[in-house]
């Protein structure tokens, strides 16, 4: 925080992100991080861990549409879902619209996330009530690992950058531990951070998902203003359907609405730009 202006920078891109404040509203250290809540001036609320960007009240719609419809879509009848993460339940909402899914599993290891975002951004918590969500607090990384082989359609991973704890996200052990919780027609979604500041990191990833024994990659770029370099990934994993394929019909006359999310944006973000696909070979 500098003269009303709150910023994360990026310090081995060589840049920053600024956003003007009105007010902190709230700051606190939990046991896992620590947590701060200001009210912009053109951005709503922002909430920020260990002083990075996690999500503001203006974009969030764009990285929880992403991390939720292109795969849901893209599995043929979506009953089972696991959340690794998502504590602000944005991406918890977005599942619930789907009408097919019979049960959600939430696992995020820090309750105050969730509590906060429950106060300050109470439309991400709109279908957090809903009697098919199950929202545990713990770690995910060892749930999955517990898993019942085969008990799940798809998994999403909507976990921070690979620091600390979250690191373990992003091994080939865990993806190994996705596929085996995973039916045969199983899908992983996990957020892969910007295709502009952390290609390798992708690359890794995919390759790690390809260890793991899934059979097909694909990384999806959207756009997302607070993230560092204002653009983002998911990456999709499979273990027999093509990632590339989705129910487009189901998808374009879908019954619920969506600011972002479309079939045209879904098929548009299954082409990545040539040096994604030169690094991906």
């Amino acid at each position: 925080m500098a003269d009303n202006w709150f910023t994360e920078v990026s310090i081995n891109n060589g840049s920053a992100f600024s956003l003007q404040v009105k007010a902190k509203l709230h700051e606190e250290q939990t046991p896992y991080q620590r947590i701060e809540i200001y009210d912009t001036t053109h951005f709503g609320k922002l909430m920020a861990i260990d002083g990075c960007i996690l999500l503001s009240s203006h974009d969030n719609f764009l990285y929880h549409e992403m991390m939720s419809h292109p795969v849901l879509f893209t599995h043929p009848n979506p009953k089972y879902v696991v959340i690794i993460g998502g504590g602000d339940c944005g991406t918890l909402r977005e599942v619930l619209k789907h009408s097919t899914v019979i049960k959600v599993t939430q696992i995020a290891i820090d309750e105050r996330i969730t509590r906060l975002a429950e106060q300050y951004f109470p439309e991400l918590h709109e279908a957090s009530r809903d009697p098919r969500a199950e929202l545990w607090f713990a770690d995910g990384i060892q749930w999955m690992s517990g898993a019942k082989p085969g008990s799940v359609d798809v998994i999403i991973v909507d976990s921070t950058y690979p620091v600390g704890s979250a690191e373990q996200a992003f091994t080939e052990q865990f993806y190994r531990d996705c596929y085996k919780a995973l039916s045969p027609e199983g899908l992983l979604i996990q957020r892969s951070e910007s295709p502009l500041y952390h290609l390798n990191l992708i690359k890794a990833m995919r390759d790690a998902m390809h260890a793991a024994e899934f059979s097909h990659t694909y990384t999806l770029p959207f756009p997302q203003p607070i993230y560092p370099s204002g653009w983002m990934s998911a990456t999709m994993a499979s273990k027999e359907i093509p990632a590339g394929d989705f129910r487009q019909q189901d998808a374009a006359y879908k019954a619920f609405e969506t600011r972002y999310y479309n079939a045209a944006i879904h098929k548009a973000a299954l082409a990545n730009p040539q040096f994604m696909n030169e690094i991906f070979k």
